[in-house]
């Protein structure tokens, strides 16, 4: 009879923990996605922004060594991160593709001019860092003007701000959340322990003699949760890299891991001593409430 009662408590309590290292698992897994999303944020909107420019539109008949001493030099430019030089008839090839006719041909002669495309660098990819650029090259005599879409460079920057914000502020609920759920899911494990501290203490048990085995298992059970939820993670970014190779930083996985490890070890541990005290303040009469 004995050993019935000692194999269904100690199922009830495997059942605990298994809950705990689970809810766990599942918490820390959720927060490691966010914090590849919050390490990987300012690449992700680097990104978006290197993909904006401005194409130099060219004055007719220059010399083609004029051109490329030009295109040298904005390669040279720290707000460059790549040019591409356009001829008259790539123009003219790429505008009648895109038109369905030729428009060469209706008109007898090629009336576009060359250009040399350029990708800025992302810290330069907003309105007024081009206006001052814009500036600067109109003073060049091969230069003719100057083209970009002001609109969509402001709408660019603008929602990479936007997305920026919300992200770090629903990662910051997110957090509260997930202590707040790990922090009720150990408290409520450790409900049926409240009069196994209750006689610790009347027996004369200093408070933290009986918190440490408790800190101590849940921050077990914390490390673990979070190793199962770092191998979910491991999928996740195997699954990364093979789509988003040069958006993603692999390389910052690690700290993604430890981080993982450190919350999953921080979070169980200050549930279990906040839990624990809650308890070992209760009066007697209380535990029966």
């Amino acid at each position: 009879m004995v050993s019935n009662t000692q194999d269904i408590g100690k199922n009830k309590l495997l059942g605990s923990y298994t809950s705990i290292t689970i809810s766990i698992s599942l918490v820390i897994f959720m927060l490691g996605l966010i914090g590849l999303l919050l390490i990987n944020a300012k690449k992700l909107s680097d990104y978006a922004k290197e993909n904006l420019g401005f194409s130099v539109i060219l004055i007719n008949d220059k010399k083609e060594m004029d051109i490329i001493r030009l295109q040298k030099e904005l390669d040279l430019a720290d707000y460059v991160l790549e040019t591409k030089f356009i001829s008259k008839e790539e123009a003219a090839k790429d505008l009648r593709e895109n038109l369905g006719e030729d428009f060469v041909g209706f008109l007898g002669f090629n009336p576009l001019l060359a250009s040399i495309d350029v990708k800025l660098r992302a810290d330069y990819a907003n309105t007024d860092s081009i206006a001052t650029i814009e500036t600067r090259l109109k003073q060049n005599p091969l230069v003719k003007k100057i083209h970009y879409q002001k609109s969509l460079v402001d709408l660019v920057n603008e929602n990479v701000k936007k997305i920026s914000i919300i992200l770090f502020l629903s990662s910051l609920l997110f957090f509260s959340i997930s202590f707040a759920l790990i922090n009720n899911t150990i408290r409520l494990s450790f409900y049926s322990k409240r009069f196994l501290i209750n006689t610790m203490q009347l027996v004369g048990a200093t408070h933290s003699f009986i918190r440490k085995p408790f800190v101590k298992k849940s921050m077990f059970f914390g490390a673990l949760g979070a190793l199962f939820a770092i191998l979910m993670m491991i999928i996740v970014v195997y699954f990364l890299q093979s789509t988003l190779e040069g958006i993603i930083l692999i390389k910052d996985k690690w700290v993604i891991f430890i981080l993982m490890l450190v919350l999953g070890i921080f979070i169980s541990g200050s549930s279990s001593y906040f839990a624990v005290n809650r308890f070992l303040r209760m009066k007697t009469n209380e535990l029966f409430y």
